[in-house]
């Protein structure tokens, strides 16, 4: 790729982020002169892109929608991130996986070599989804949310059940499921609804106001909420224990809590669970001798729980104590 070309790639890109460019700023971010920058932005157009010109003191430019689709022009980095991408959505949980493989073939014949030789380098295998959402059912739910709709869904296998009327708020991907973050009509409350399990009836309703979520945002909500909260994203029972296993050992296996080497032999860990008897029960995992450090309550279920196991293993509470 020249030099000449490899600028106006750089240059379609920026200008492909959908904001406008004064043509300073266009020059400096490709290192050139703004009359390079017009005579780049004028052989663009004659490819076919339809790039406006802002007026104003500096001038600029945006890339403006299209009713023809000009050559496909990627980076290195762009096409390793649709290989990628495009090979990733078997784990999706969208049920998209032969148009993800017919989507890859295409873009990749148009390729040159050097991208292409590039781009099949990268193969790699994951774990299928066996949540499987229906694209039909994403696009619709995504339009409702977008528009402000209210959406009237089926909800799990029971037919007879009348339609949940919601307010959808948004659509958040968490660990290979689909949610929907909805204000439940009948129910005046907020809900959660998995993509996989919904059935849209459309047409769709009337459009609404958006009501306030009781969260930052609706990837925090849905974090809360699995956790027992409604606002924050934290366990309702977060304790500190002292461990007798090295930090590499304890650190793989800790999820969300926090740690602290103490020497080469111990660490301080921070963990959450619904209870205290979970976070005891967590801790008690490691098959390590550990120490409390608080809270009482904490120290309180180490002892329901020894007399738990105690009672499991037919042994006396206090020999399994001893």
């Amino acid at each position: 790729m020249t030099g000449s070309s490899a600028r106006m790639l750089a240059l379609l890109s920026l200008l492909q982020t959908q904001r406008d460019w004064p043509g300073q700023v266009l020059a400096e971010r490709l290192e050139v002169s703004p009359r390079t920058v017009r005579r780049d932005v004028d052989r663009l157009r004659e490819l076919g892109y339809r790039i406006g010109a802002i007026k104003g003191p500096d001038g600029g430019y945006r890339l403006a929608a299209g009713s023809e689709l000009p050559p496909l022009l990627f980076d290195d980095d762009q096409a390793v991130a649709i290989a990628v991408a495009l090979q990733s959505v078997p784990s999706s949980g969208v049920d998209l996986e032969e148009a993800a493989s017919r989507a890859l073939a295409t873009v990749r014949q148009v390729m040159p070599s050097r991208l292409r030789h590039r781009v099949d380098g990268i193969r790699f295998s994951g774990t299928e989804n066996a949540t499987r959402v229906d694209p039909a059912v994403l696009e619709a739910v995504s339009a409702a949310v977008r528009e402000k709709r209210m959406l009237r869904f089926d909800y799990g296998s029971a037919s007879d059940r009348p339609a949940r009327r919601t307010e959808p708020h948004a659509i958040v991907a968490r660990e290979g499921k689909w949610y929907l973050i909805a204000w439940d009509v009948e129910a005046e409350d907020w809900r959660i609804f998995r993509l996989d399990r919904l059935s849209p009836r459309i047409p769709t309703g009337p459009t609404f106001t958006p009501r306030e979520l009781p969260a930052k945002d609706a990837a925090t909500y849905l974090a809360a909420r699995s956790k027992g909260s409604v606002s924050e994203d934290r366990w309702p029972c977060v304790g500190e224990v002292i461990i007798r296993m090295p930090a590499r050992e304890v650190a793989p296996f800790i999820g969300d809590g926090a740690l602290e080497e103490i020497d080469e032999d111990s660490c301080r860990i921070t963990v959450g669970a619904w209870s205290w008897v979970g976070v005891i029960a967590s801790v008690a995992r490691f098959d390590a001798p550990f120490e409390v450090v608080g809270p009482e309550e904490l120290r309180a279920a180490a002892g329901v729980l020894a007399g738990r196991f105690a009672a499991a293993s037919g042994a006396p509470v206090a020999e399994a104590a001893g």
